[in-house]
């Protein structure tokens, strides 16, 4: 697993502190995987597993000024962190001309986690049309958010082949000969693949596009809803077998079990041509960027969080159980009063009953049984199951106007609203700078203060692009924002150089994808399709 710069990340010291996404861990941090993001000084082994049940503390509790101050990291240093895990695509052109709706995309990770619990997965579709693109927030582990990050892309692009092609692709595997690639990855040498299981997930693959053969007849033509929709119940069903049936191989028995009991929310966007599809399930989110006429930019959100927050949400989770469940199913804005997202892959132990979680654990590994929290069931579980991995789709006909789609995991969006998100990348990609007038925030501002400010903000539009990617850009600006707006060197240094224990205190994982569209062929693909 090849390994890279350090990096432990912190934000956000001053402001309210975001939430822990799940109060019951099932299995401890992805451990195998920690060279990924860089060496990591764990928890003594005593308080691993409880350190995930605990909510995060306020600020006040940790004496954090004195360690800061001992951390001040130099600029080449921050840039060093903060572009570790940055990649960039551009889509090829041909005959000198683009022909792709997306002109290209750049991604950036910036870890809380050790190791980082987020993944990030890009590809364009061979067999087919179109180009994917996926942010994978994990909980209680990197397991089930690496499982997706591998195989759900798969899953989506066999879900749109027409029956012809899936017949190929069958009788191929029949007679030995090598298969046509379905996807070109797009991966930074930092997204890991699990060599181990690829097996497995093939055999799993298989046994669905051989299903999607006996459904469909030649000449069928298949629904991109339709497909997104099947392919994330199918993989999430495949999760569960695969861990009630087990493997003889001992690491992967383990393997399917820590998938299944960690969790993980997806969000992930489908574009062919002009046709924008997103699916989503959890708390993820795809907004889009639109450049109005006066050359400003909006934000149109294309995702709806499923939390507490979503009315909607709330009200379709109770109407699945009975009224006596109706005080208990969501607790203090959780589900069963421990998991913040309400749609997630993974997680069993709200998934299945409690009879089958004991029976899979009972004969599960000896390294299940030394986690006293994989026993551990849900309070008031009566009616299982309470989470589904099917996702809300949203489909949107991309215009001229629409010049980028922002996918982040929900670490972004707990550090930046959504129209700062879409003014900041706006800003950095055409490199005009709509200047509001300076907030700042009811605090007493002097006039020397005030002009201060105003060099500073000269001074940063001036040094806007010293980051090469936009993602990186973003995240510069959510880690270091001061309370008047601005990025803070200092700000940002402090919270680069936080210990990972600390970390997590203060945010979550962030990724960020953000994908450029062509106007040009965009509305030359609407003409077309009206004509």
């Amino acid at each position: 697993i090849p390994s890279s710069t350090q990096v432990f990340l912190s934000t956000e010291l001053l402001r309210a502190l975001p939430r822990s996404k799940v109060l019951a861990s099932s299995l401890l941090p992805c451990q195998q995987h920690q060279s990924q993001f860089g060496p990591v000084a764990h928890l003594p082994a005593s308080r691993q597993s409880s350190h995930m049940w605990q909510r995060r503390q306020p600020s006040r509790s940790y004496q954090t000024s004195s360690v800061l101050h001992s951390y001040i990291l130099t600029p080449p240093q921050v840039n060093s962190i903060l572009k570790a895990n940055e990649y960039s695509f551009k889509v090829p052109e041909f005959d000198g001309k683009n022909v792709s709706s997306v002109m290209g995309f750049e991604s950036n990770q910036l870890p809380a986690n050790a190791p980082i619990e987020d993944r990030r997965s890009a590809a364009t579709c061979l067999q087919t049309r179109g180009m994917l693109l996926g942010v994978f927030d994990g909980h209680a582990g990197c397991a089930c958010a690496q499982g997706l990050s591998e195989r759900l892309f798969y899953y989506i692009a066999v879900s749109l082949l027409p029956h012809d092609t899936l017949c190929e692709l069958e009788a191929a595997v029949e007679a030995g000969r090598a298969l046509s690639p379905i996807l070109q990855w797009h991966k930074h040498p930092n997204d890991y693949f699990s060599r181990e299981a690829q097996r497995l997930y093939f055999n799993s693959l298989r046994t669905y596009w051989q299903e999607l053969i006996d459904l469909t007849s030649p000449g069928d033509v298949p629904d991109t809803r339709e497909a997104l929709l099947n392919a994330f119940k199918r993989l999430d069903n495949d999760i569960s077998l695969e861990a009630q049936v087990g493997d003889p191989n001992a690491f992967l028995h383990y393997w399917v079990l820590r998938v299944a009991f960690s969790g993980a929310t997806a969000c992930v966007a489908h574009i062919d041509g002009p046709d924008l599809f997103i699916a989503n399930a959890g708390d993820a989110r795809a907004v889009l960027g639109v450049q109005e006429e006066d050359g400003s930019f909006s934000a149109h959100t294309l995702s709806n969080d499923h939390n507490a927050q979503n009315e909607s949400e709330v009200a379709r989770i109770r109407s699945e159980h009975p009224p006596s469940e109706r005080k208990t199913v969501i607790r203090q804005e959780r589900l069963l009063g421990l998991l913040m997202p309400f749609r997630a892959f993974g997680d069993v132990k709200f998934k299945w009953s409690i009879e089958l979680q004991k029976r899979v654990l009972e004969s599960g590994p000896d390294q299940l049984h030394e986690n006293e929290h994989t026993k551990f069931i849900p309070p008031n579980y009566h009616t299982p199951p309470y989470l589904t991995a099917e996702p809300e789709i949203t489909y949107h006909k991309l215009r001229p106007q629409d010049r980028f789609l922002v996918i982040g995991s929900d670490g972004l969006w707990e550090t930046l609203h959504r129209q700062e998100v879409i003014r900041i990348v706006g800003e950095y990609l055409t490199g005009v700078h709509q200047h509001q007038p300076l907030k700042v925030g009811g605090y007493r501002v002097t006039l020397g203060q005030m002009q201060g400010l105003l060099e500073e903000r000269k001074a940063r539009a001036s040094s806007a692009f010293e980051d090469q990617n936009a993602a990186t850009h973003l995240m510069r600006h959510a880690v270091g924002n001061n309370e008047f707006g601005t990025v803070d060197h200092e700000r940002l240094s402090k919270m680069l150089s936080l210990p990972e224990e600390l970390a997590r205190m203060y945010r979550d994982d962030i990724t960020i994808i953000i994908t450029q569209f062509n106007p040009h062929v965009i509305g030359a693909q609407r003409q077309e399709g009206q004509s």
